[in-house]
């Protein structure tokens, strides 16, 4: 390994580790099983660029060639199965899309079982050109990336801001497999220009990546806060109202006509918002509605459209494929989180159990038979009337599990 190489290789490490640090700082801040599989993953990823670079070879001249070959072609097939499964769950997991974590679960479970057979097979290795297993290791490591930019596009298309940026990232993982592989492989022509590239992206990914899994997860522990309302926060929904509502619902209208599919326009009305006023102060209804709209969140996921049409009625909007039907669970998940007791603090630190009466309402329309404005005035009348048909039922307080209504 010449001057010039040996420079690339180590700014590459000091970089990655440098990125390893502040995932490890940020797992022992916050301990969670999130922060542990990014650890996890950053770590494997590391060690992935550092056996294939072949710096590792270089600190540890007595490691027996064999025992390096088990490394290198089982680490990249093992941090990629990782890096996969972690994808299916930062684009939402089951509840969001099935058929998307689905195939990332077994996709991972494909990929480990590959490596650990590249590795039993490099074991067994009679000594002579490993360049073979190097190259099916390779071409094992960069096979789930296609897959990925695909599934990451597609959940930008249906709503996910940050999906686009892992498309990126996904972007760059090919790049950086293919030049470690080809670097192990002594490919003719891979000089200077190559390795800084590799290095480069190597870097880059795991910036990339670190940045949005945090960004998600600090997302995600926000709605889980205001979802259980915690003593001292201030609550405030930030959701989009009036006029920024309106142009949100037509954008998703307008999105779905030009997939030639359909919208479910979901209107979540609070009946009994002002029941703690008296009592608490007029403060409560800010909490209630920053609760609620916390739990709307986390129930429906990143890839619709959530709004305040008025204090009462919350607006959610999902994009429906061509072919494909609203999945009715999403109400269920509505239903059961939101209606699920809050603990209010009011005035002078007076405390009362609060429990949501919700009325649920959801219309399928078709993008270009709708405006915007009539849909959601449809949908929340249709809501309206649910949880006052609810409330005449003699659903109490404590109680309340009314109906979604549901119309075509």
């Amino acid at each position: 390994m010449n001057i010039a190489e040996l420079t690339v290789w180590t700014l590459m490490s000091g970089g990655l580790l440098s990125l390893s640090l502040i995932a490890l700082g940020y797992t022992v801040a916050n301990l969670s099983i999130a922060s542990l599989r990014q650890l996890l993953f950053v770590i494997l990823f590391s060690l992935q660029c550092l056996l294939l670079s072949g710096l590792a070879e270089f600190w540890l001249p007595g490691l027996s060639p064999q025992a390096l070959l088990v490394l290198q072609v089982g680490i990249g097939p093992m941090s990629s199965a990782l890096g996969l499964y972690l994808l299916g769950i930062w684009l939402g997991g089951a509840r969001e899309d099935r058929l998307v974590y689905g195939i990332c679960s077994w996709g991972a479970r494909l990929l480990q079982i590959a490596a650990l057979v590249l590795m039993l097979t490099a074991a067994l290795h009679d000594g002579a050109d490993p360049a073979h297993l190097l190259l099916i290791a390779g071409a094992v490591a960069m096979s789930p990336v296609p897959p990925g930019i695909v599934m990451a596009l597609r959940a930008h298309a249906l709503g996910d801001p940050l999906s686009r940026w892992m498309a990126l990232a996904c972007t760059v993982l090919l790049v950086m497999i293919a030049g470690l592989h080809l670097h192990a492989l002594k490919t003719p022509g891979f000089g200077l220009g190559s390795w800084i590239l590799t290095g480069f992206s190597a870097m880059l990914f795991l910036l990339i990546t670190i940045g949005l899994s945090l960004v998600r997860e600090r997302t995600n522990r926000r709605l889980a806060r205001l979802a259980h309302l915690e003593t001292g926060l201030e609550p405030a929904t930030g959701l989009p109202a009036g006029t920024q509502l309106l142009s949100d619902v037509e954008h998703a209208l307008w999105r779905a006509g030009r997939k030639q599919g359909k919208c479910a326009v979901i209107c979540l009305y609070l009946g009994n918002l002002y029941a703690a006023a008296d009592t608490l102060g007029h403060t409560v209804d800010n909490q209630i509605l920053a609760a609620t709209a916390a739990r709307i969140r986390r129930a429906a996921g990143f890839r619709c459209v959530v709004g305040l049409y008025q204090p009462r009625c919350f607006i959610i909007v999902f994009s429906i494929e061509k072919d494909h039907v609203f999945d009715t669970a999403i109400t269920e998940r509505l239903q059961s989180l939101v209606t699920r007791p809050l603990q209010l603090v009011g005035q002078r630190d007076l405390r009362q159990i609060f429990v949501p009466e919700i009325g649920l309402a959801t219309l399928i329309v078709h993008p270009d038979q709708a405006q915007a404005l009539d849909v959601i005035n449809r949908v929340e009348r249709l809501a309206i009337d649910e949880a006052r048909r609810a409330h005449s039922e003699g659903a109490d307080a404590h109680d309340t599990a009314p109906q979604h209504l549901v119309k075509q």
